[in-house]
């Protein structure tokens, strides 16, 4: 069990289409979805489904000193589902888990560190594997691993 890599951060911004702007012409980053006050967006040579997420928010974002902006969460990706399992029993036991979600084209779990500071811990469907129908689902649903596991196995590599 273990971390693969950095899969993406997400930010609580002022001003969302500022935002876009700025990555867009400054850092070459291209939206893939947009809704309202939220975008996701791909870096130029990246395969994911997103780099960097932007959430507008108010008056401060939660968590946030009054006026705040800054880092929501970090999304590590793994290996396989039955590491992604593993990761939520040794969250479980350390009283760290907050959330479990299924996006389709990720499966997701949330924790905190002792600071509070949430992260994500997520499985990626292979990229020759996602369907329109995924890529559009809409809303987050509940993730039950053992059922992801019965549907895609235990050896299959996530995307990066």
């Amino acid at each position: 069990m273990g971390i693969r890599r950095l899969n993406h951060a997400v930010l609580y911004v002022r001003d969302v289409d500022r935002s876009i702007t700025f990555y867009r012409d400054v850092l070459g980053f291209r939206p893939v979805t947009r809704m309202p006050g939220a975008a996701f967006l791909r870096a130029a040579d990246s395969d994911n489904d997103h780099d960097l997420g932007l959430f507008q928010v108010g008056g401060h974002a939660p968590g946030q000193p009054e006026g705040g902006v800054g880092l929501y969460h970090l999304a590590w990706s793994v290996h396989t589902l039955p590491e992604l399992a593993e990761f939520k029993r040794v969250l479980t036991e350390a009283g760290a888990l907050v959330g479990a979600s299924d996006h389709g084209v990720s499966k997701s779990l949330y924790a905190k560190d002792p600071d509070g500071v949430e992260f994500e811990v997520s499985w990626f469907v292979p990229r020759d594997r996602v369907t329109r129908e995924m890529e559009e689902s809409g809303a987050p649903r509940p993730l039950d691993i053992d059922a992801e596991i019965a549907h895609w196995g235990t050896e299959l590599v996530g995307a990066l």
